[in-house]
């Protein structure tokens, strides 16, 4: 697989941590539903990172697997149209791990910003371990697995994706020189005819001489077509075109994904850990309560005393959940006192109730058939692993592990 194939190939994990709630589903599932029409989609269960922060608390895993997968199924995401797997069942990923921890700087784990940041913000917990440490590099055997050629991330994770990178440009600097690699890459450029060959020259030396990125992408674009040049062959010419060896790893590129601070019940950014949150399967009875009784502008004691939208929490939900001309009525009723805080909300409760409605109902199917959902993520492992084993293969082969 080349590396323009692998730019149709997205990778994306979660870990388990139990029910989902609406900050999930706005910062991460409803862009996985987008992407599954528009890319070779893997999704998966990051149950060994998990591990890496909460090694201590294994009784809570498995349970927490099967209700985030209900969770993800209930949102949209589509086994038809994506792969959807659990990490610790593809051995690829620890073997791939592994392989790269030969090759990584130990500088390079320790300069990625959030092994800092965690150990700081998880400090009543022991983190100074070995798999804490190599996190960041089992991500890239996820994601390098699979020859993904786009990560899905936050600003906040960028770094993870670069890490990926550097460490798959080693990889393919040490390993992708074959014997005689010129040659074989100079009699692929012959089998590409005469025409194609004068082009796929030019093109490999615009980039080379000039570093012309437009000229990289065509000569890949036009790689892909070729017909009668074999897998092997393309591989060499795609890292021939670069002046390196055989591209093995292909480098990813990080996705970046719109900025969804969604807010809690009390203003805060959502999260189990401040306990205000709207779980995506939460009983419509239960959602009503929460937002009645959210906390308002604490100005307004009366309901004849104005209030200040930009105070209040109830007005976050309305910036993402109302259109401007409901946006006005609030802003006009809280500060003239023209409306209650009770009037205030029913938009907002009318709109969530609304959301989660078609996740309810797809949630139903899944919660009251266990085994659909346990076939589902068997056969996406078997995909998965396929996937995995292709690159293993190219890997142990590259780093003289194949014995006959």
């Amino acid at each position: 697989m080349g590396s323009v194939e692998s730019q149709q190939r997205v990778l994306s994990g979660m870990r388990p941590t139990g029910r989902l709630h609406l900050g999930h589903y706005h910062g991460v599932l409803k862009n996985w539903v987008k992407l599954q029409y528009e890319f070779e989609c893997f999704f998966f269960v990051a149950d060994w990172h998990a591990l890496t922060t909460h090694y201590d608390e294994p009784q809570a895993i498995e349970q927490h697997v099967w209700d985030m997968v209900v969770d993800w199924l209930a949102a949209g995401v589509n086994p038809g149209s994506a792969t959807l797997f659990i990490q610790s069942r593809i051995p690829e990923h620890a073997e791939l791990h592994l392989l790269l921890s030969m090759i990584t700087p130990l500088g390079w784990l320790e300069r990625v910003p959030t092994y800092k940041d965690q150990q700081e913000s998880l400090r009543h917990k022991d983190l100074a371990t070995y798999g804490f440490l190599g996190y960041p590099l089992l991500q890239s055997a996820d994601i390098l697995a699979y020859r993904a050629g786009q990560v899905p991330v936050g600003a906040d994770q960028v770094s993870h994706v670069e890490i990926t990178r550097e460490v798959a440009r080693r990889f393919n600097h040490l390993y992708g020189r074959e014997p005689n690699f010129e040659e074989q890459a100079e009699a692929a450029i012959i089998k590409m005819g005469k025409k194609n060959a004068r082009l796929y020259r030019s093109l490999r030396r615009r980039f080379l001489e000039q570093g012309d990125e437009e000229a990289l992408e065509t000569a890949r674009a036009l790689l892909k077509e070729q017909q009668n040049v074999s897998l092997g062959d393309r591989e060499r010419l795609y890292g021939y075109i670069e002046g390196g060896g055989k591209v093995i790893l292909p480098e990813p590129q990080e996705l970046l994904t719109p900025a969804a601070k969604m807010p809690g019940l009390d203003g805060r950014k959502m999260s189990k850990s401040y306990n205000n949150t709207i779980g995506l399967r939460e009983e419509p009875d239960q959602v009503v309560t929460k937002i009645r009784t959210m906390q308002t502008d604490p100005q307004r004691v009366r309901r004849s005393d104005p209030g200040e939208p930009e105070k209040c929490p109830v007005w976050d939900l309305h910036k993402i959940y109302s259109d401007s001309t409901t946006q006005d009525w609030v802003e006009q009723g809280c500060r003239s006192a023209g409306i209650g805080c009770i009037e205030c909300k029913q938009p907002v409760i009318d709109a969530i109730l609304a959301e989660l409605k078609p996740v309810h109902d797809r949630a139903a199917e899944y919660e009251n058939n266990p085994d659909l959902v346990r076939s589902i993520i068997d056969e996406g492992c078997e995909e998965a692993r396929d996937a995995a084993r292709d690159t293993l293969d190219e890997v142990r082969k590259a780093m003289g592990l194949v014995y006959r």
